[in-house]
C-alpha cells in the first residue's frame, strides 16, 4: 500500500528537477499526477517517463496565468476524476544586485513564484474546500529565511509564499484542507552544479552535514505533507537543508 493510493496530485515546474522527484516519489506511492510546466514538450516527456497515460498526464501551464491554472487543476478531475494534492513548485531564477537588476527581473521572479503559488493556492483550495479535504505543499526556499546576496527578488518571494502558506492555512483548516510549505537549502541539480566552483565551497562549507542534498530528498518530505502522514499539520515549514542557517 503506497501513501498516496487513490489520490490524485497536481504538480507544476514538474518537467524536471525537484518537481520531477515529487512526481515520481508521489506515483510510486500510488497516486496519479497532473505533470504542469510551461514547456509542454518536457511535460509531456516527462509523463511518459512516469508511466504513462495510466499514471500520468501533461498539460501546458504558465502559473502567472489564471486561465492555465484552471486548465491544469479541471485535468486532474477531467483525466483522474479528483484533485487531492497540488504542490506549488515552478519557478525561475534571474539573479542580480540590486545595482545591476532590471525591474523586468524583478517582476518575472515575483509574478512566478508568489502569484504563481497564490494562483494555484487559490484555485485549488476552492475545489478541496468544496469536498472538505485537500493538501496543499508550496515550495519556498532558504533563501526566504536568510535572504541571499543577488537575490533581493528571490529571496523576497520566496519569503513571501511562507506568508502566504500561514495565512492560506489558518483560513482553510476547518475546510478540511492543510497547507504546508518547504525550504529546501542546497539541492543537487543541473543548475547548482553549474554554479562556479568558489561559490559551491563556500555554500557547502555553510552545512554542518557537508554536503549537498538530492532531489529526492525534498520529493520524500513533498510525500510526508501530502499523505496522512501528517495530518495534524498544517501553516508548517519544513527545512531540508542539511542544518544549513539553523
Amino acid at each position: 500500500m503506497g501513501l498516496l493510493d487513490g489520490k490524485v496530485a497536481v504538480i507544476t515546474g514538474a518537467a524536471q528537477g525537484i518537481g520531477f522527484a515529487i512526481a515520481e516519489r508521489f506515483v510510486a506511492d500510488g497516486a496519479r499526477v497532473v505533470v504542469g510546466d510551461v514547456d509542454d514538450q518536457a511535460a509531456t516527456a516527462a509523463a511518459e517517463k512516469l508511466g504513462g497515460s495510466a499514471v500520468a498526464t501533461a498539460v501546458r501551464c504558465d502559473v502567472t496565468a489564471p486561465d492555465d491554472v484552471d486548465a491544469l487543476l479541471a485535468a486532474a478531475t477531467d483525466r483522474f476524476g479528483a484533485l487531492d494534492v497540488l504542490v506549488n513548485n515552478a519557478g525561475i531564477t534571474r539573479d542580480a544586485t540590486m545595482r545591476t537588476m532590471t525591474e523586468e527581473q524583478f517582476d518575472q521572479v515575483i509574478e512566478v513564484h508568489l502569484k504563481g503559488t497564490w494562483n494555484g493556492l487559490r484555485k485549488a483550495s476552492a475545489i478541496m474546500r468544496a469536498q472538505q479535504s485537500g493538501a496543499i505543499v508550496n515550495i519556498s526556499s532558504l533563501s526566504g529565511k536568510v535572504g541571499m546576496a543577488g537575490q533581493t527578488n528571490y529571496s523576497a518571494a520566496k519569503a513571501g509564499i511562507v506568508g502566504m502558506s500561514k495565512a492560506a492555512a489558518k483560513e482553510m483548516a476547518h475546510h478540511g484542507v492543510r497547507v504546508n510549505a518547504i525550504q529546501p537549502g542546497l539541492i543537487r541539480s543541473a543548475m547548482t552544479e553549474a554554479m562556479p566552483e568558489h561559490v559551491w565551497d563556500h555554500k557547502m562549507a555553510e552545512i554542518p552535514m557537508q554536503r549537498a542534498g538530492e532531489v529526492s530528498e525534498v520529493a520524500s518530505v513533498a510525500l510526508f505533507l501530502a499523505s496522512d502522514l501528517s495530518s495534524y499539520m498544517t501553516g508548517t515549514v519544513l527545512e531540508v537543508t542539511g542544518g544549513r542557517f539553523m
